[in-house]
């Protein structure tokens, strides 16, 4: 992908040393919302909110799960 926008971090610098950058990982896979989501908060929760970002990931999957598969 060349498109510099999803290259470009506005705040912050937990995403800039990732070989892959989460944003570009979940649109060329064309994820939906919540997948992305979690995936995004796994991938910087050392690097940012530590614990939160993990919690507000499996908050993602308990929806994709809800969504899904009734809850199941």
């Amino acid at each position: 992908m060349t498109n510099k926008a999803f290259y470009k971090q506005i705040g912050g610098k937990h995403y800039k040393t990732m070989k892959i950058q989460p944003s570009v990982f979940i649109n060329e896979n064309n994820l939906p919302f919540a997948e992305g989501n979690a995936i995004k908060y796994i991938c910087r929760h050392k690097l940012k909110n530590k614990k939160e970002d993990l919690l507000k990931a499996i908050h993602y999957i308990e929806m994709i799960i809800e969504r899904d598969y009734n809850g199941k």
